[in-house]
């Protein structure tokens, strides 16, 4: 088999020549023992880095014909670039994995193992997560049981270290959808699978792409893409409040009518307001990102725009012709 690994960079200067050399050495070790074929490739995505990436990506493109950089018209956000370099490798099945090398090269073998045993995708799947912080620990096991009361299919405490075989991604490219959360995608794509268990380690440089605020975005991505229980959990919020309304006003006017101990007050008017008030917002609020979603949706722009690539477009065509 022709292995290509697909690594999305974003500001990975710091970082990236290492996690390049130590790919190559897995591959390289791999080759020897004839897991995979010889040329298999390291695709390098630059999603619109600001430092010196691309440069970076270029030289070592440039010493090293199996490296295949590719830059993106600007930045798209990490889902996006994934994307574009798994869509773009040619290989006949693509690991994928973050640029901080967190993700262990130790069980690329046994991921090649699974393929050749028939599993068309193989999930990278931590052990666990000790060396995260509590208050991650705990966000990240609470958001994958919601997904599952959604109705999600997920794998949990896997990200987007994967093995995808050529099947699976010509599957993949069949979805055209712009909100993309991949890791509740592909499941979907139905594929026979496998897991992978290893143990995440620490970064080689560098911080991480996704603080706080972009994981509370690709956690709402998932959510809203793939489950529709938050609309009706609306409608079912608001058949309740409807009840309990009523059975109030019934009770209000059975104390007007039937006893002396009606007392006016501004709590039994203000409460009311402020409660449904908010329910109402926050409703128009779960509606609103669907309705955003669906307008990103129908104006069908592209996902992604290729800006320049190293690869040589005469290897493509030899290699196309010899196929």
């Amino acid at each position: 088999m022709r292995l290509s690994v697909v690594i999305p960079c974003y500001n990975e200067e710091a970082a990236l020549a290492d996690s390049v050399r130590e790919v190559r050495q897995a591959l390289d070790s791999l080759e020897a023992r004839g897991k995979i074929a010889r040329g298999s490739q390291i695709w390098l995505i630059d999603d619109g880095s600001r430092d010196g990436t691309w440069p970076l990506i270029e030289s070592l493109s440039a010493a090293d014909p199996q490296v295949v950089g590719m830059k993106l018209s600007r930045n798209r956000g990490h889902q996006h670039a994934l994307l574009a370099g798994l869509l773009s490798a040619d290989g006949d099945a693509v690991i994928s994995m973050d640029a901080d090398l967190q993700d262990d090269l130790g069980v690329l073998e046994e991921m090649v193992d699974a393929w050749r045993a028939g599993h068309e995708i193989v999930y990278g799947v931590r052990r666990s997560r000790t060396e995260d912080t509590l208050f991650k620990r705990w966000t990240a096991r609470r958001y994958y049981g919601l997904l599952r009361v959604l109705g999600v299919d997920i794998v949990p405490d896997h990200a987007e270290f994967r093995l995808m075989g050529r099947k699976a991604l010509e599957a993949l490219a069949e979805y055209p959808e712009a909100n993309l959360f991949l890791r509740g995608l592909i499941p979907q794509l139905g594929f026979r699978s496998a897991q992978v268990l290893y143990d995440r380690r620490l970064r080689l440089a560098g911080e991480t792409k996704y603080p706080l605020r972009r994981m509370v975005g690709l956690g709402i991505d998932g959510i809203t893409s793939f489950s529709a229980v938050p609309l009706r959990l609306i409608a079912a919020t608001g058949a309740v409040l409807f009840v309990l309304s009523t059975v109030v006003a019934l009770w209000v006017l059975a104390v007007r009518i039937f006893t002396d101990r009606a007392v006016p007050g501004w709590a039994s008017i203000t409460l009311p307001i402020y409660a449904l008030g908010g329910v109402q917002l926050l409703s128009l609020g779960v509606v609103g990102e669907y309705v955003a979603k669906i307008y990103l949706e129908v104006k069908r722009r592209p996902r992604y725009i290729v800006e320049r690539t190293t690869r040589d477009p005469a290897v493509v065509e030899a290699r196309d012709n010899s196929q």
